[in-house]
């Protein structure tokens, strides 16, 4: 695997896209204010490719172990505040030189996305509301000092990578290709400030099924003393930053034999986020309506593709209410002393849903009857989403691949 040196233009005074023969001055402009503009965005019709000669086998898709496995090509577009974006070019999948003093390494100026492909029962490759992908990603970006772009082009730069690579999409509709779009600051500069050069770059590779061996409610550490985000805060932002911290209080569950934490917030103890997932409520609330529930999008929660999804899903069917509101522990266990709660379960890109069957509690082990029917809602919600991805039904919210 080859080594590419990524030159930092602020010092040189110009703008270098990465090439594996030589360096060659960037074209256009984007100003330092990182606004959003076509004219300030790299474009897919300056894409430059250069192929592998040296194509690798591909997995057994019924093996995948989840980011274990790259394709043979990735996509990069370099940026430096003087010049603004370079030209987009996928090349075969290398490795990346940087300076130790990068500011990525030291104050975490960075941002990645998670979106995947799938291979259709007709054969063909999706992506799944990649637009949304995209204005989280830009707006995760200026929280995070990093230059904002046009989301459509990086998506046809994306669509290019995938129909390349287009035989790393698992023939199979419990397999996907999983998408990692990533941004960096590349700036070598020890200061606590905007790093004036980056590399956006993105990675795909096939992922297994999230639940190998069937489908399966899991158990919740729910501890008032562990907190994922806050107001005034970064939780609504896709930032690596948020997600290291967590990985103590994963194993800590994991020591109680809970498979994920639910992450709670205030001296209410509301429920935010499961695991990295939107959390959802299902249940007969105080007026003795069905509804379904999840918390609003306050700034403390990451405004998931699926969460949006699975909520415009609930409106369309018009079977029961659907709300955005905060609710607690207390909800939680009044609810379930009045035979009002009917499942719980996280949401997110990986699994779809995520059936909830137990919470640890303040000591207490407290069952969540998500299974007892089967988990009507959540499962209905997971198979339409589904269908929708695979193709079987037909809809707006996909792109083909040609």
């Amino acid at each position: 695997m080859a080594t590419i040196l990524i030159s930092r233009c602020s010092k040189l005074n110009t703008c270098f896209r990465i090439s594996r023969n030589s360096l060659h001055p960037a074209q256009g402009a984007f100003s330092y204010s990182r606004s959003l503009s076509s004219a300030n965005s790299f474009k897919y019709e300056d894409l430059q490719t250069s192929l592998s000669s040296n194509l690798k086998p591909k997995p057994d898709p019924n093996n995948l172990v989840f980011g274990k496995e790259f394709s043979d090509h990735m996509l990069e577009v370099n940026w430096c505040s003087k010049d603004g974006w370079g030209k987009p070019q996928i090349s075969p999948i290398h490795n990346l030189s940087l300076h130790p003093a990068a500011k990525v390494f030291h104050y975490a100026i960075e941002l990645f996305e998670g979106m995947k492909a799938y291979r259709g029962v007709d054969g063909k490759i999706r992506i799944f509301r990649p637009e949304e992908n995209m204005k989280r990603m830009n707006a995760t970006a200026k929280r995070a000092c990093l230059p904002e772009f046009d989301g459509s082009e990086l998506i046809k730069c994306m669509k290019k990578l995938i129909h390349i690579d287009k035989e790393w999409v698992p023939h199979s509709t419990t397999s996907t290709l999983y998408i990692r779009p990533t941004m960096i600051g590349t700036e070598p500069s020890l200061g606590v400030a905007p790093s004036n050069d980056c590399l956006l770059y993105v990675l795909i590779g096939p992922v297994g099924p999230y639940y190998p061996t069937g489908l399966k409610p899991v158990s919740l550490l729910a501890d008032p003393q562990y907190v994922r985000a806050w107001p005034g805060g970064a939780g609504a932002s896709k930032m690596g930053s948020n997600y290291g911290p967590t990985i103590a209080t994963q194993m800590e569950a994991g020591k109680l034999k809970c498979q994920q934490v639910l992450w709670l917030f205030g001296e209410d103890h509301q429920l935010t986020e499961v695991g990295t997932m939107n959390i959802f409520m299902y249940w007969i609330n105080e007026q003795g309506e069905k509804e379904l529930i999840t918390p609003p999008l306050d700034g403390m929660i990451l405004p998931g593709v699926t969460r949006k999804s699975l909520l415009e899903l609930g409106q369309q069917w018009g079977e029961f209410k659907v709300t955005e509101k905060n609710f607690n522990m207390g909800n939680i266990t009044k609810a379930l002393k009045e035979n009002r709660l009917l499942e719980l379960f996280g949401a997110g890109t990986a699994c779809v849903v995520s059936p909830v069957e137990n919470i640890l509690y303040k000591g207490e082990n407290m069952h969540i009857p998500t299974m007892k029917d089967g988990a009507p809602v959540a499962m209905r919600l997971m198979k339409e989403l589904m269908d929708i991805q695979f193709g079987r039904t037909p809809s707006d919210w996909v792109q083909v691949i040609e």
